[in-house]
């Protein structure tokens, strides 16, 4: 059996193969009320039926002030559990595992509306500089993250991913980029991570599933963060309870970004072995043989798609023949795998 198509346990949760749809954004809420439309109701059950083993949906707003658009989905509210469970309901029909990004989008929220970061800089001249958070404004975030979790677990999601990466509020945080508070927010690492450490610990006061982490391993500009760096967050975030680190990187400044297959995959590498804690590897991975290598010569634990899974729904179909392994399908498309 190829090992992508091995199945993999995480706490109580077994996913039937290591092929994970990456959370992207949709913009497709379209009554800008953070709701789930027909889109979603299609976009993604599609997915399932094209065998993806774990479906994260797309970065979902704690606040609707952390939105990074209008037409977002959204978490802020009970009334948001119901189209969500829905979708939840539609995935696991078809057997794949379903998981949700919790997300604040920080300075980099483009709405017409007062926005918050750690501090009052703005990402570029096109986004309008933000408030620096008050210390109640920060434990009113933390709260929001508590509470998406646990409409999370209403709605029947199996995984959480909480998003601190891609230079959004809790990679702002992190980052001495677009971090320089003075107060117990800012300065050491210690000091920027508080806001994900305590994000983690409102959200495991809630939740008792699969908990993921995206970051941005590095910042590409000089003064950022860097691989090495975010080992040691690891390190936290695995004493907190963290079970996979998903492993990205850049945009929390503009900067210049080497992109090739695969480019991504060596800060994947570095932070599950020198934390260790298991990782997903994403980044213009598109072809069976390339994820099939991260996964034989121990890279990483998954193998994160993103928009390959939008030109190819099916993509774990033409997976299982290249590598020879052998999938389920639902009975309606039996004649086409065979």
């Amino acid at each position: 059996m190829a090992k992508l198509f091995e199945p993999l346990t995480i706490k109580n949760t077994t996913f039937k193969n290591r092929i994970v749809m990456a959370p992207m954004c949709m913009y497709q809420s379209d009554q800008e009320d953070g709701r789930v439309t027909d889109w979603h109701r299609v976009h993604y059950p599609t997915r399932a039926v094209g065998q993806i083993g774990l479906i994260i949906v797309e970065a979902t707003a704690v606040q609707p002030q952390g939105r990074i658009s209008m037409r977002d989905l959204g978490i802020w509210d009970d009334s948001h559990v119901e189209g969500l469970a829905e979708i939840v309901r539609l995935m696991k029909q078809n057997g794949s595992k379903t998981g949700i990004q919790l997300a604040h989008a920080g300075r980099k929220a483009d709405l017409q509306v007062p926005i918050q970061a750690p501090s009052a800089l703005a990402f570029n001249e096109k986004y309008q500089t933000p408030k620096a958070m008050t210390p109640e404004e920060i434990a009113e975030t933390i709260q929001a993250f508590k509470e998406g979790a646990r409409r999370s677990k209403e709605a029947g999601f199996e995984v959480i991913e909480i998003h601190a990466a891609h230079g959004y509020l809790i990679n702002q945080f992190l980052s001495p980029l677009s971090n320089k508070r003075t107060d117990e927010y800012g300065g050491s690492a210690e000091n920027r991570y508080r806001i994900l450490r305590e994000v983690i610990d409102a959200v495991n006061e809630v939740w008792d599933g699969p908990l993921f982490v995206r970051i941005s391993a590095t910042d590409y500009t000089e003064g950022g963060m860097t691989p090495e760096q975010y080992v040691e967050m690891a390190q936290w975030m695995k004493q907190q309870g963290v079970d996979l680190i998903d492993v990205s990187s850049g945009a929390l400044v503009p900067a210049q970004i080497p992109v090739f297959p695969g480019y991504q995959v060596p800060f994947a590498e570095t932070i599950k072995y020198e934390t260790p804690i298991a990782t997903g590897a994403v980044g213009l991975i598109t072809s069976p043989l390339h994820a099939e290598e991260i996964l034989q010569n121990g890279r990483s634990d998954m193998i994160f798609l993103a928009r390959e899974l939008l030109r190819d729904p099916y993509w774990a179909y033409t997976a299982a023949k290249e590598l020879n392994a052998d999938i389920e399908a639902p009975v309606p498309y039996k004649r086409g795998w065979v």
